[in-house]
């Protein structure tokens, strides 16, 4: 499932930046990019994004730098100095008026120098850094929670269509035998007529009884709404069931295509696509489902 959460911190010392982004993985991927003095400690980073991913590629982007201060930049005077006579000098071999301004040779390699702003380990640091981790998470978790929220009411509208659809193919399932014998009856009645042979009254039941048997859809329509129950009792769960819920859509679909094949009906076969399309929806939904 997608998310993104972060935190900040700043102040006299410190400036300190954390931020958390996910996308959809069949597995747990952490991918860290944060200072070479965290590397020590990034199964216990890991531990903190694990108790709020189970499944996804999680990115974590951690900056921490010192605050510059006056004393962090230092004008080497032994570098000025030393470009100062040269110049001096350099100016009087060429006969050229001497230079007047310090300015220019202030840009020179070595004559500032910057104090290093990347900040080095210890424990208050690495104590902050972690606490605004967890903050962060605990944003990440946020968001996804609003985003679960509309994907399940987005799952459980096409469950809906689904079971609307599917009651509508319980009662038109024993209309498909009496809809066959009546054409069969009719069709064996013209063929006696043209040729003069007879149909006994058991061949035409035992016909159909055969088709009876061959389409019958019951069981089908029982397992579909075993398994929409308890779709919707994994979609109530507080953990993680993007798997099972995953599974049992391709079971879905399975009986969903069986009944299709199995019954010869118009009205079902309409119902049947309604239901298909509902449950594209469905696994399109669940692509982002931890």
């Amino acid at each position: 499932m997608t998310g993104y959460g972060d935190a900040r911190h700043h102040d006299e010392q410190l400036a300190a930046a954390v931020e958390v982004r996910a996308v959809n993985n069949r597995y747990l991927k952490v991918v860290g990019k944060y200072p070479d003095w965290l590397a020590p400690h990034e199964g216990e980073i890991e531990r903190r994004v694990r108790q709020f991913v189970s499944r996804g590629t999680v990115t974590l982007q951690i900056r921490v730098d010192r605050v510059p201060r006056a004393e962090d930049f230092q004008v080497n005077r032994v570098a000025l100095e030393s470009y100062w006579a040269q110049v001096q000098q350099s100016a009087r071999d060429l006969h050229a008026p001497p230079p007047t301004d310090l300015g220019q040779l202030l840009v020179l390699q070595g004559v500032v120098s910057e104090a290093n702003q990347r900040h080095a380990a210890d424990e208050k640091t690495l104590e902050r850094t972690l606490g605004l981790l967890d903050i962060a998470l605990g944003r990440f978790q946020g968001f996804r929670i609003e985003e679960g929220a509309a994907m399940a009411r987005d799952l459980e509208k096409n469950l809906a269509v689904i079971a609307q659809q599917l009651d509508e193919v319980a009662r038109q399932a024993p209309q498909t035998v009496n809809e066959y014998r009546g054409k069969l009856l009719e069709r064996v009645r013209q063929a006696i007529g043209e040729s003069g042979a007879t149909l006994s009254e058991s061949d035409l039941i035992r016909e159909v009884a055969i088709y009876a048997d061959r389409g019958d859809i019951n069981e089908e329509i029982t397992r579909l709404r075993s398994h929409l129950s308890q779709f919707a009792v994994f979609l109530a769960e507080p953990a993680s069931t993007g798997r099972k819920l995953d599974f049992l859509s391709q079971e879905m679909f399975r009986e969903t295509n069986t009944i299709g094949s199995k019954a010869n009906h118009v009205g079902i076969a309409h119902s049947v696509v309604e239901m298909k399309a509902a449950l594209e929806k469905i696994r399109e939904v669940l692509q982002n489902v931890e």
